[in-house]
């Protein structure tokens, strides 16, 4: 059994897509508003018949499950379990052995922290303290506590034990749930405590944090969850369900320390905010928020705790590959507080951000002094240790310079530091791409590719066109699969897909058939011809561009043999750029 094609077979593309956009009927076809450009004119097909989805302003496009991984920020394990919910299949049936226990059991766990969040609200909604200290002291609003489900736990030790005892929950279950403790003989985990429900992207109940309402010196104030089944705290992204919208409208996010923090802006209308454990920034929370969006603020307190977490996030988002920067809040306050001075202040200090490289070196030439041999060498050894991360050479070039002007050295002296500290290996490379999203150049060569190899794919006798293009020209693995194949077969016919090559890109092969059927099935053989050609030589140039670039910066530091085999190279890309011999 095929968990994946039966999914396929409960559900249709057109209601997946259609739980997140407004799909009109355009002939055997829908259409949409896209989600990920925030475009007016609808430009996101979906077909019915091919079951493949492809936006034409993101260049976008898969199954139902690319889809959802899209929209949710899921991987594809993820992605499996949202629809097969939706379809009200059972992925334990397709497992065996200690794979299907582990999943019973996690759907074991989900109901019982939907229990207990709906426990814990009963419970708020009659203590008196509990809603004082919501209502007055943190003038959150009856809307905003439901939203984010908050509750209160009793005091009295083993409330919530009993209560989910008679729900049928047995000892195993609620002890691998975290909601029950063996530090007070097997009562409840939390006592006396404001309970904020931690959800995962799909707002499902994983795991809490617990604040006490009255402060005890011999306890902590804040009490998490334990790791269980459901919850990671290195994974898990306080506040997603309901910011990952306002995420993508908005193209960035806000990062904060606090639950509360989260719930606060909430209210005050700058939705895209979320939390993560403390200051516990790790690679997966980064990799999650990138799915969403590249642009990452910090607003971490500024306090000694927060500026230490906010150094350790830099180089994680250099390895990640997003873009961060810093947020400075004033006078040293937390979100909560500014939001609760003036909610519009805090929504102008979201857009007043920092790049993270260029906080680091504020922060690091405030602390050392800079008259000292020592001192330099200790901002040298620190600033240069982040610059050596990035990647790409444009970005590594102007801290370079930065450096070079407050320390008063050549830059050729900081590039020297430079490999030094990376133990002899250069590491000023030039022209390596860094940032995953599509820029604005990279979505339009994209479309590019997609459009050329579309008409070729569909009009056999143009695909000459494609002799002059190599795999690296291209910007993903299946439109590589697609040219090698299309060389390989230039009498290739759509009636023979049965090839090998292309049953490994299925979707793919669907979205050229639908490209081409949307812009250009109504035109001769004569207009496609050049079409085609300016397609081609739009890919060719780029290539030959972005490659020069590269040499020339190999060029400023290579001996005299080295430039010698640069330059042949050189003299081979200036030889693709003359015409296609038909």
């Amino acid at each position: 059994m095929d968990a994946v094609e039966d999914i396929k077979g409960r559900l249709s593309i057109e209601d997946v897509v259609g739980d997140y956009v407004q799909l009109k009927r355009a002939g055997r076809n829908f259409k949409g508003l896209s989600p990920f450009s925030g475009e007016k004119t609808a430009s996101l097909m979906v077909s019915p018949e091919k079951q493949i989805w492809h936006d034409f302003s993101s260049s976008q496009g898969g199954n139902m499950f690319s889809f959802v991984m899209e929209m949710e920020g899921l991987d594809f394990r993820g992605a499996l379990e949202l629809l097969a919910r939706k379809a009200g299949i059972d992925l334990t049936q397709y497992q065996t052995g200690h794979n299907a226990q582990t999943g019973q059991l996690k759907e074991r766990l989900y109901k019982a922290n939907e229990l207990a969040t709906k426990f814990y609200q009963a419970h708020f909604s009659k203590n008196s303290a509990a809603l004082a200290y919501i209502f007055k002291e943190r003038l959150f609003t009856k809307e905003v506590a439901l939203a984010f489900q908050i509750g209160y736990a009793p005091n009295t030790g083993t409330a919530l034990l009993n209560f989910l005892k008679k729900q049928g929950f047995n000892d195993n279950e609620l002890q691998q749930s975290g909601l029950i403790t063996q530090r007070y003989k097997g009562g409840d985990m939390f006592r006396g405590r404001i309970m904020i429900p931690l959800m995962d992207a799909q707002g499902r109940v994983i795991g809490f944090t617990a604040r006490l309402l009255i402060d005890n010196p011999d306890a902590p104030k804040y009490l998490n969850t334990p790791q269980t089944l459901l919850y990671d705290k290195g994974r898990h992204v306080y506040g997603l369900h309901l910011a990952k919208e306002a995420i993508r409208a908005e193209k960035f996010v806000v990062a904060v320390e606090g639950n509360l923090d989260v719930i606060a802006s909430y209210q005050a209308g700058v939705r895209q905010v979320v939390a993560t454990a403390g200051t516990a920034m790790t690679e997966m929370h980064l990799k999650t928020l990138g799915r969403f969006s590249n642009d990452i603020r910090l607003a971490y307190d500024q306090d000694n705790a927060g500026i230490a977490a906010t150094e350790r996030a830099i180089p994680l988002a250099n390895m990640v590959g997003v873009n961060l920067s810093i947020i400075d809040i004033p006078q040293g306050k937390d979100p909560d507080e500014l939001i609760k001075k003036d909610p519009l202040a805090w929504k102008n200090v979201i857009t007043k951000h920092q790049d993270a490289q260029d906080w680091l070196i504020a922060q690091y030439e405030k602390r050392a002094d800079l008259s000292t041999f020592s001192g330099r060498d200790q901002f040298k050894q620190a600033v240069l240790s982040s610059v050596k991360r990035l990647e790409s050479a444009g970005e590594q070039g102007v801290y370079i310079k930065k450096v070079a002007k407050i320390l008063g050295y050549s830059e050729e002296a900081v590039k020297d530091e430079l490999r030094l500290i990376n133990d002899g290996r250069i590491i000023y490379k030039a022209n390596k791409q860094i940032d995953k999203k599509i820029d604005k150049t990279r979505l339009e060569l994209k479309r590019v590719q997609d459009h050329l190899l579309a008409i070729c794919f569909t009009q056999p006798p143009l695909r000459y066109y494609l002799k002059q293009l190599r795999p690296d020209m291209l910007y993903d693995q299946d439109s590589r699969v697609m040219l090698l194949f299309l060389n390989d077969n230039p009498d290739f016919t759509d009636d023979t897909t049965t090839a090998k090559a292309l049953r490994e890109i299925p979707d793919y092969v669907k979205i050229l058939t639908l490209q081409y059927e949307e812009l250009y099935q109504d035109l001769g053989l004569l207009e496609l011809r050049n079409e085609a050609t300016r397609l081609q030589i739009r890919l060719i140039e780029h290539y030959v561009k972005s490659k020069k670039r590269a040499l020339t910066e190999a060029l400023l530091s290579s001996d005299e043999e080295h430039t010698k085999h640069l330059l042949e190279q050189a003299k081979a890309l200036d030889e693709l750029l003359k015409p296609t011999k038909l």
